[in-house]
């Protein structure tokens, strides 16, 4: 039975670590170096320029529709037409994920009413059920407080 900190290493890993060994000893074994992989379709200042658009204006104020928040299919045209490089949906997802930017629905502030606005319209509502309405008498009145479409209303 293997103690619970052992850990296995196939015999054609060992050969390869003893052989990296025998070539430069102990830092040729820890030199763990990559290949730089492939070159990023924007500069890292082009990159910071679409986190700053991102984090700063909506489409609207970019000129680019009437969409209220950057998705990958709006920001995909932008580069496009910006910089002149095509990239897919997913690159630019990963692009805004390795540039701490995340995914999230709007929030809407809903306004606090004015309290004195507020009294004032309940001492009227009062003075009306106690002095205007009669036996034949209905009252009916509309008020603001329908929820809207929402994006953060609708789907709670």
């Amino acid at each position: 039975m293997w103690p619970k900190w052992s850990i296995c290493v196939c015999r054609q890993s060992v050969a390869i670590y003893v052989a990296r060994f025998n070539q430069g000893g102990l830092d040729h074994l820890l030199d763990r170096r990559l290949p730089p992989g492939r070159v990023p379709f924007l500069t890292e200042e082009q990159q910071q320029e679409i986190r700053q658009l991102v984090l700063t204006t909506t489409p609207v104020d970019a000129g680019w529709g009437i969409a209220s928040s950057w998705n990958t299919r709006i920001l995909q045209s932008y580069i496009q037409q910006t910089y002149g490089v095509s990239m897919s949906r997913e690159g630019i997802r990963k692009l805004l994920h390795r540039l701490r930017l995340s995914w999230t629905r709007p929030t809407y502030k809903l306004v606090k009413g004015d309290a004195k606005r507020q009294a004032a319209f309940q001492k009227e509502l009062e003075f009306i059920k106690k002095k205007l309405i009669t036996e034949n008498a209905m009252l009916f009145y509309v008020d603001e407080t329908h929820v809207r479409a929402y994006q953060a209303l609708r789907t709670t």
